[in-house]
């Protein structure tokens, strides 16, 4: 069987994370699965997201640009709940991206919204196909 199990993002500042992203993941329908000190992991489909901090950490900010991670895609659901979603992004922590040739940046035939939050973490939300 193929799939992600669990992503992890290491965070610098886990209260701003806690409210940004988790406003994200409530509205693509995830729930929060376990919570603690450090961090937590929101579940949805099978596979979970961890948001958490690390004494490792060696910067304060994520530059999508370096090598690494360049953004999660997340099913949104249909075109109205990816509109509704990016509508409200700005009141919780995240800026549209691509707003010019939203909601097709990714091409005519792919529906989906991009945002960045504060710490510089970029997220796709992708409408069902239908």
């Amino acid at each position: 069987m193929s799939g992600f199990h669990h992503v992890e993002v290491w965070v610098a500042d886990l209260a701003e994370a806690r409210a940004q992203w988790g406003w994200l993941l409530r509205e693509l329908g995830f729930d929060r699965a376990d919570e603690w000190a450090g961090g937590e992991s929101w579940a949805a489909g099978g596979a979970y997201l961890t948001l958490t901090t690390s004494p490792n950490l060696t910067g304060t900010t994520h530059d999508r640009r370096s090598p690494g991670v360049n953004h999660l895609a997340f099913k949104a659901g249909s075109r109205d709940r990816v509109d509704a979603v990016m509508a409200e992004a700005e009141q919780h922590g995240w800026r549209p991206l691509y707003h010019d040739r939203y909601p097709h940046a990714g091409g005519p035939d792919h529906y989906a919204g991009w945002l960045e939050n504060t710490a510089g973490f970029k997220a796709e939300l992708v409408a069902d196909p239908s």
